[in-house]
């Protein structure tokens, strides 16, 4: 498996990346210079000014928030910032809803975005889980509550069973409050025509709730497609492979697969790569799959690793779990091995 994963890697490809630098406002007063003249051509500099000395975002997220949303007094945004902390949201944490969401500062706090906060705790949300769930999508806060959310809420409940599994849900995906709920009924019909079963359609709810949100006739295209590919519907993998398919669109999977094949991929290895590690098709061939490649040449070559390594298991791990497993614990070995996995340097230098 390792083999047919970078056989065909081409040893002289180098990825260049730049840096950049970021001054915080107060330490470095000439960003007010910048403030002033940039924003002076579209944003309103008082908006900007707000953005970064209440809610603690850079003067280059100001700028782009800025683009967003205008006011022209404190009140309203105070307001909003100061319902957050009663309910338990750091600033670090505001900071990054607003940086996400700047729309939130113009919101009516107590009629628009109480309601929704008060009903989770009433679900027994706790509030760390709370700003968790809006870390990933906090639009729903401006959805009707007793039109989408709680409607939402009771149909999904229905299906996963506990409340536990719903947060699961939300902590993964907390734009399915505002599903399509009828939508996402004909693709769980769909589902159990082709013979899934139930136990795989409470995880895809639980843990993929995303994945059953897509239109039906797109859908069921996709499960045409992953049949098709003699996949079994029954078992747990489908579940990452139906992943794959939803995560992006149809055309970007077709380039992702044009990709391998111009590296020297043919179609049945391809496909025999799919079946193993369905998740591989969803990782980046240049910032993961070659840098990753790359690195585990180098040490075969030197004899530091076998060769019969779990690839797709090393593929899907953590950028921390592989910098410590595979090249910090070898750079006495092979001083240059960061450099490798960076980019900076090809494998020919490596000799």
């Amino acid at each position: 498996m390792f083999s047919f994963l970078f056989k065909r890697v081409p040893i002289g490809r180098t990825l260049i990346r730049g840096s950049t630098t970021q001054l915080g406002f107060l330490q470095n007063p000439s960003s007010l210079k910048y403030i002033s003249s940039k924003a002076s051509r579209n944003q309103n500099p008082f908006v900007v000014s707000y953005l970064i000395s209440s809610c603690g975002l850079s003067p280059a997220a100001a700028l782009s928030a800025s683009k967003k949303v205008g006011f022209e007094s404190s009140d309203g945004p105070d307001s909003v910032l100061t319902l957050f902390r009663n309910h338990g949201f750091t600033d670090a944490q505001i900071s990054s809803l607003i940086r996400k969401c700047p729309l939130l500062l113009v919101s009516r706090p107590t009629k628009t975005l109480l309601p929704k906060l008060e009903f989770l705790h009433s679900l027994g949300v706790s509030s760390p889980i709370i700003t968790k769930i809006l870390g990933k999508d906090s639009k729903f806060l401006f959805h009707s509550l007793e039109n989408k959310t709680i409607p939402a809420f009771n149909f999904w409940k229905s299906l996963v069973g506990t409340l536990e599994n719903v947060v699961i849900g939300l902590k993964r995906e907390a734009r399915f409050f505002n599903c399509d709920i009828p939508t996402v009924a004909r693709n769980i019909a769909i589902l159990r025509e082709n013979g899934v079963p139930e136990s795989i359609i409470v995880s895809l709810l639980t843990y993929y709730p995303s994945t059953l949100t897509p239109k039906n006739d797109m859908f069921k295209q996709m499960v045409e497609e992953i049949k098709q590919m003699d996949f079994d519907l029954s078992k747990y993998t489908f579940m990452s492979v139906l992943s794959v398919f939803t995560s992006m669109t149809k055309s970007t999977l077709k380039h992702k697969l044009e990709a391998y094949r111009r590296w020297g991929f043919s179609e049945d290895e391809i496909l025999l790569a799919f079946r193993r590690h369905p998740q591989l098709v969803g990782l980046s061939l240049e910032k993961r799959i070659l840098p990753r490649c790359s690195v585990l040449r180098v040490l075969i070559l030197k004899g530091l690793v076998k060769e019969d390594l779990k690839m797709g298991h090393l593929f899907t791990k953590s950028e921390k779990y592989f910098l410590e497993k595979f090249v910090t614990n070898y750079e006495k070995e092979v001083p240059q091995l960061l450099d490798l996995y960076k980019g900076n340097i090809i494998l020919l230098g490596l000799g």
